[in-house]
């Protein structure tokens, strides 16, 4: 296991696909520079990367202008560019969006005129007649069509960036909790849980869950703050998969930065249908910010839908027959979990874009949900380009 170096130019805290996507980035810019990548856990993606649908997103979705709109749709194409000269197997499945009766056609038409400003490749209208013809047990009055979208297994992205960071001399170093940070004399000055310091010119902190501590203790505001979800996925019995074609997904509430409960190919074979979106606190000082009390206070009905979901596989079930009446709850299980780390205002708005902020010495993504694993090759040149002065 490689060991992290007392001094360096540069430390990239947390081993997930963007943070080696980060450090990936600035090595290739400046070769020259002596790197480290500092990971939390055993492995490299054994948060947000490695426990999630798999799915590379088209842009269907995001505002346009958003950063989100457009460095998904750069991504995804590098996504798949990546993949093929490493050999990770991945496929352009596809995927439906679709309306389950009239009153969701007014959303569906916003969700079109967003994937066609944001050039999403493929995207076309479906009538109930087409919907058939591509997902032939699927059931709707209408629907959208990306040929686009795919699914990959981003863990072995992330283990195959670990590679080759490690193949070209930048050690990426496992079992490293940073638990405090502070600035030295042209330095800043990673505290590890060993009580080792690692200290860098600059440092970029990717750290999922625990970005906002991160950043407050290097000087930054406490607003946003992270406040966890946690998704649980059922999967579905192998022999009725073939129910499912490709991908299955509602029409998604458009104040809400959640896709709703989907059916989604892996690319191991499985199935899944999911995920739920449920508080998972790291602490009670969690559920006691303001803004978590705000948006509870917002969503609450929502919030009783998914502990619904949670408590009962039949319920969540349901949800998967309103688009495939074919499917019962008998026909799922086992399953996996996995958390999102998404930023909360203090205001109880949940923070749909992708957040960078900064402190002396130090870059913070302070906000990479979904479609962050998507969009990671271009998001990393976005916080290469600001990481870069701090550099020179």
């Amino acid at each position: 296991m490689a060991a992290a170096p007392e001094e360096c130019d540069l430390a990239v805290v947390g081993g997930g696909i963007l943070g080696l996507a980060v450090a990936r980035e600035l090595k290739r810019r400046r070769p020259e520079l002596s790197a480290v990548v500092l990971e939390r856990g055993p492995a490299v993606a054994g948060g947000q990367t490695g426990a999630n649908s798999g799915v590379i997103h088209a842009g269907i979705y995001y505002l346009p202008g958003s950063l989100k709109a457009r460095l998904c749709v750069e991504g995804a194409r590098e996504m798949y560019e990546f993949c093929e000269r490493k050999g990770i197997p991945f496929e352009r499945c596809g995927k439906v969006i679709v309306a389950r009766d009239e009153s969701e056609l007014g959303r569906l038409d916003e969700l079109e005129r967003r994937g066609r400003e944001n050039e999403v490749p493929g995207l076309r209208r479906l009538s109930a007649a087409e919907l058939h013809e591509v997902e032939p047990h699927c059931r709707g009055v209408a629907a959208l069509h990306s040929p686009a979208t795919g699914i990959v297994d981003f863990a072995a992205v992330a283990r195959a960036l670990a590679a080759e960071l490690s193949a070209a001399g930048t050690p990426v170093v496992t079992n490293c909790s940073i638990e405090g940070v502070e600035s030295r004399a042209g330095r800043i000055a990673l505290r590890s849980a060993t009580g080792a310091d690692i200290r860098a010119r600059f440092a970029v902190f990717c750290a999922g869950l625990g970005s906002d501590k991160l950043a407050v203790a290097a000087g930054a505001s406490p607003d946003p703050r992270i406040v966890p979800f946690r998704g649980a996925y059922l999967y579905l019995r192998p022999e009725k998969s073939a129910l499912v074609r490709s991908m299955i997904y509602p029409v998604p509430d458009p104040d809400l930065p959640f896709l709703g409960v989907h059916l989604t190919r892996h690319i191991d074979g499985h199935v899944s249908l999911g995920p739920t979106a449920l508080l998972a606190p790291r602490s009670p000082a969690d559920l006691l910010w303001p803004g978590t009390l705000r948006m509870a206070r917002q969503w609450w009905r929502t919030g009783i839908t998914e502990i619904r979901h949670r408590l009962s596989r039949r319920t969540l079930a349901r949800a998967a027959a309103d688009y495939v009446p074919e499917l019962s709850p008998g026909d799922f299980d086992g399953g996996f979990a996995g958390k999102r780390a998404q930023a909360l205002g203090r205001d109880g708005k949940l923070v749909d874009d992708f957040v960078v902020s900064e402190t002396e010495r130090a870059l913070h993504v302070r906000n990479a949900p979904s479609p962050a694993a998507t969009s990671s090759f271009a998001l990393a040149r976005l916080i290469a380009d600001r990481a870069e002065p701090g550099l020179a």
